[in-house]
């Protein structure tokens, strides 16, 4: 059986349910796949550059912080890469699980992906970040690529402040908040990124509570996160934690799933890391909750 997909090509039936779902409904998604990889590319196509204003005010590596890009640059020998969020996990999160409406809520909506994906999908994408540089960016690539009257909306401020002004429901929480200090973005006061991991967390849950009330009952919320170390080289905890935020303003843990990421760089770094015994991550979590 053939089907038409979103860029008006031509997909034949998949016996791990593509042709419905996207890609299989399983609880590992793997980046890494053909069909994945073929979904970034197309997204990319459209003109989206997820990488202007993305440059951040510290770069970490491990347990290791750098004020500038050539500092860094000359203590460690690989690329510098400032987080950028997936096209393709934003098209399958939005079909999975924004099935009762279009509104979307992202309280930490950093570079233009998310939005520009929502909205040219045909969602309503409000996103909050605390860089005026970035929401500039943002709003420059939505104009060359969206409809002026089909824009997502981005407020500058404190998600913790903006979010009390808001009235009205949404029908999905989506976010890729900053893990804790793994990068820093700014100076600027009430971005958590710059904070101690305690300061972060009181903000943090605060955040994940003020947008869990404006999200109508039933909906789903879906935080992407992964794992930090401290300056002993341990974890610290920061996936159970997010779980704990969200489960503390009374929502429930529904699903979870693992996002798979490309080698890249990992196997240059695995040899530097196995020296202290640490595993090099290359996965995500993609945590799911429901009101």
């Amino acid at each position: 059986m053939k089907q038409i997909n979103i860029f008006g090509e031509i997909e034949q039936s998949d016996p791990l349910l593509r042709d419905k779902f996207i890609e299989p409904p399983f609880s590992v998604l793997d980046t890494k796949q053909g069909s994945w990889q073929r979904r970034k590319k197309q997204w990319r196509k459209i003109g989206i550059k997820s990488e202007v204003g993305r440059d951040v005010a510290t770069y970490n590596m491990g347990t290791k912080s750098y004020k500038n890009k050539e500092e860094y640059y000359d203590k460690e020998s690989t690329k510098l890469n400032t987080s950028i969020f997936d096209p393709a996990l934003c098209e399958l999160l939005y079909s999975w699980f924004c099935i009762n409406g279009k509104e979307i809520l992202d309280p930490f909506a950093g570079g233009s992906v998310r939005g520009i994906v929502a909205n040219y999908l045909g969602y309503k994408y409000t996103g909050i970040d605390i860089r005026q540089e970035q929401i500039d960016c943002n709003r420059d690539q939505a104009i060359e690529i969206l409809d002026i009257e089909n824009q997502p909306i981005w407020y500058v401020g404190d998600s913790d402040k903006v979010l009390d002004s808001f009235n009205k429901e949404f029908d999905f929480v989506f976010s890729c908040p900053p893990y804790a200090y793994l990068e820093v973005y700014s100076d600027l006061e009430g971005d958590i990124s710059n904070m101690s991991y305690a300061n972060f967390m009181q903000s943090y849950e605060s955040i994940i509570a003020k947008s869990c009330k404006l999200l109508k009952k039933g909906g789903y919320a879906c935080f992407v996160v992964g794992e930090v170390r401290d300056k002993k080289g341990n974890y610290i905890g920061f996936v159970p934690d997010t779980i704990r935020a969200f489960k503390k303003c009374g929502m429930e843990f529904y699903n979870e799933a693992i996002l798979l990421n490309a080698i890249a760089s990992a196997s240059m770094r695995a040899e530097r890391n196995m020296r202290n015994q640490k595993l090099t991550k290359v996965h995500q979590n993609v945590l799911i909750f429901k009101k």
